[in-house]
């Protein structure tokens, strides 16, 4: 039996003690952290070598395991990642917008961590050491409910970090992770109020909606992600060619790879062939609408669905929509879009333009691979989740995102007459 309130307790007073940490201390224990991980490597990826051992045993599908549980070439980065927001500046205590009003009183606004976080996550070990992390360096204390699939893997990354806490002199209440697989510890978890302050899904759609409408604790959600890329009749097709080839073989299973490819009529006769020919090499196959399936051809090649455009494949499929204007790739964003990354490739700035401002998604690009949206390529360090939402955060959330703010006036024995 877990005593979840117990859990928040603790964590809560790890908050307070993390709060009054200084940003040397805070990068000491993110460097003895990175040290702690790679000693522990051979007993972490032993555990996870368990974990996917099950999971092949289970029948999981091989590009999941690689893409999702698989920590072995992961590593190396992890630990980087590590270094990486020890180096980031602290966003903890930072003063921004101060002034001295008319009655000499001094008013300002003062970053400060948002206490507890309760972090629920599917497969993606890695995913602990960056929530850790970040939280660490943002003055947060962290408790975790990791996928099942590899709650070794969670087990033997947790007791590494806790143990580096504690040798840093900050309690390993800091970082804790709900030890069962147990889904009822994820309801309890959610209705954690008086310890827990934000709640931080990362999974699929179902765990996003069971969150959202089963907790009394604010839920940041995103990471759900059907991404477009429209082709302009303007676009560098060469170079077109390359962006959608990133965008959707690079990482298929992750929330940011490309879904939906839409092209241009004007351009669609001769590029279409091409991606198909380019991406199917790669083991690309297609979900075509009428007008795109007319103009290519070849056994990876099927009509589109009903619900195709509507589906985050998290696989090496891509749809394919011939659209005869700039308006028209809008609105089937506009419609089919779950306002994760979108992009335009143009050489025309007007369309550009109009396309930064009309598509409504935590980020937008031009003439790029819709695999940057990540805290790390985006230069935040690691990031501990992607929020398609409007408050209070939206992309990649990394330091300042799990900050808020207090306002601090200063006065000199000041009444309000």
């Amino acid at each position: 039996m877990i005593d979840l309130h117990d859990m928040g307790r603790r964590a809560q007073a790890a908050a307070v003690a993390l709060a009054r940490l200084s940003t040397e201390q805070k990068n000491a224990a993110l460097l003895a952290i990175a040290d702690a991980l790679a000693a522990q490597t051979p007993a972490i990826l032993e555990a996870n070598r368990q974990d996917i051992a099950d999971a092949r045993a289970a029948g999981t599908d091989e590009l999941w395991i690689k893409d999702r549980m698989d920590l072995e070439k992961r590593m190396p980065g992890i630990l980087a990642d590590v270094r990486t927001v020890a180096a980031l500046p602290d966003p903890v205590g930072k003063v921004y917008d101060a002034r001295t009003l008319d009655n000499g009183l001094r008013v300002s606004k003062r970053r400060v961590p948002l206490g507890v976080l309760g972090v629920i996550y599917e497969a993606r070990p890695q995913v602990t050491v960056d929530v850790t992390t970040l939280a660490l360096k943002s003055g947060n204390a962290v408790i975790l409910r990791g996928g099942k699939e590899v709650l070794r893997s969670n087990l033997a990354l947790v007791n590494t970090l806790r143990s580096a806490l504690a040798a840093a002199g900050i309690p390993g209440d800091a970082v804790q992770v709900i030890d069962s697989a147990d889904r009822r510890y994820v309801g309890e978890l959610l209705r954690l109020h008086q310890h827990v302050d934000l709640i931080i899904p990362r999974g699929g759609s179902d765990l996003h909606t069971f969150c959202r409408e089963n907790s009394t604790i604010p839920v940041i959600t995103g990471g759900i992600g059907i991404c477009h890329l429209y082709v302009d009749a303007s676009a560098d097709l060469e170079s077109a060619l390359a962006v959608i080839h990133n965008a959707k073989t690079q990482r298929p299973a992750v929330c940011n790879a490309l879904d939906t490819l839409l092209v241009n009529q004007q351009v669609a006769a001769d590029f279409l062939p091409r991606v198909v020919a380019h991406l199917g090499k790669d083991g690309v196959t297609f979900r075509a609408e009428p007008r795109a399936l007319a103009l290519v051809s070849g056994a990876g090649v099927q009509a589109a669905g009903p619900d195709d455009f509507d589906t985050e494949w998290y696989a090496l499929i891509l749809g394919l929509k011939v659209v005869d204007s700039l308006d028209e790739a809008i609105e089937h964003i506009r419609q089919h879009s779950t306002r994760h990354s979108d992009g335009i490739l143009t050489q025309t700035p007007a369309h550009a333009d109009r396309f930064v401002a009309e598509v409504d998604s935590a980020v937008v690009y031009v003439n790029a691979s819709t695999r940057f949206t990540d805290g790390s390529a985006l230069g935040l360090g690691a990031e501990i989740a992607v929020s398609t939402q409007k408050l209070h955060a939206r992309g990649p959330m990394a330091l300042e995102e799990l900050t808020t703010y207090k306002w601090v006036v200063i006065g000199e024995g000041h009444v309000r007459p």
